[in-house]
């Protein structure tokens, strides 16, 4: 039988036995504790943050693999700008990202981005932050992006 994939969407160290892991996992005859000690402790970094985890099982043996994801480019965003919440009514501002914030939640989603260089992927993250009601630099981020189209942010990109 092939090695089985549970793909999750987990807050960072608060994994339990509840539903969706424990009744996905149970039925493979694995520890499930173990499981839930393993991810708790390797998403630990991102406490309050839904980070996405793929649990790989092989059902001979009963071994597993747990690899975590980055988390969303939002939830970076919010975590850098130290709010819960994106923005709650059109046109409110709920906080400032500095470019320095933008680059390396842009290193960080390198991995997972479409996007060709690391110039693209900051203009990725400020381009979320637009629908979150985050300025970056102060700025509206669409002002942001024609910066760094114009090389205005090269020296910290």
């Amino acid at each position: 039988m092939d090695n089985i994939k549970v793909n999750l969407m987990v807050e960072g160290g608060k994994a339990n036995s509840g539903p969706p892991l424990g009744p996905t996992l149970a039925p493979l005859g694995v520890n499930i504790k173990e499981i839930v000690d393993t991810i708790n402790d390797k998403t630990k970094e991102f406490k309050n943050m839904t980070v996405p985890v793929v649990v790989t099982v092989d059902p001979n043996t009963k071994k597993f693999e747990i690899e975590v994801k980055t988390p969303p480019t939002s939830q970076l965003i919010k975590k850098a700008v130290g709010v819960d919440k994106g923005r709650k009514e059109k046109g409110a501002i709920v906080g400032n990202l500095t470019i320095e914030q933008a680059v390396e939640i842009a290193k960080k989603k390198m991995e997972s981005s479409l996007a060709k260089d690391i110039k693209m992927a900051v203009k990725e993250v400020v381009g979320t932050c637009l629908s979150m009601g985050i300025t970056v630099e102060g700025k509206d981020p669409r002002e942001v992006i024609k910066d760094i189209d114009k090389g205005i942010y090269d020296d910290k990109i």
